[in-house]
């Protein structure tokens, strides 16, 4: 199945958003590794609908007049990874979470390492914000958009949508 693409220039980088008919189904980064996310077939479209509210809402999460993300998301992985997605979608805009506090968020409490390859694999970036899962000792760790991309987003969250930089 082809899915519908645009890109948005932001303060992180060109992003490329990606839908189905069904909804949201990844936030890419510029330079992604193309297998950390397998997608298929891509066609620019960017009047589809989802694109074109995803895009708006990026807009302004960026501009920090949304602190909350309201768009159809379609996830496409494993139900573990789902899981871990899920409750990424929990935590509190401005607020961090280890590994081991989504572990026992999705009942498996051993499963810190599990939850930080899922995490790695998290196709929504920002949408789904794995820029809020920090090490336990609330230290920055791997983010497919690089760690300065991820400690800007939290840097514009803590500012209440004040970007540190310009």
């Amino acid at each position: 199945m082809t899915l519908a693409a645009t890109t948005l220039d932001s303060p992180v980088g060109t992003l490329t958003l990606v839908a189905s008919a069904v909804g949201l189904v990844a936030v890419l980064w510029e330079g992604d590794d193309p297998l950390r996310v397998r997608l298929g077939p891509l066609v620019e479209d960017a009047a589809h609908p989802v694109l074109v509210e995803a895009t708006r809402q990026l807009r302004a999460y960026f501009d920090g007049r949304l602190t909350a993300f309201d768009l159809p998301l379609d996830m496409r992985g494993t139900d573990f990874q789902k899981s871990v997605w899920a409750a990424l979608l929990a935590i509190p805009y401005g607020e961090t979470r280890s590994y081991g506090a989504i572990a026992r968020a999705i009942g498996r409490p051993t499963a810190s390492r599990a939850v930080g390859a899922a995490n790695g694999r998290n196709p929504l970036s920002i949408v789904a914000p794995c820029h809020r899962v920090v090490g336990t000792g609330g230290g920055l760790t791997g983010f497919a958009g690089g760690l300065e991309a991820k400690a800007l987003l939290l840097a514009l969250e803590r500012r209440g949508g004040e970007l540190p930089f310009e």
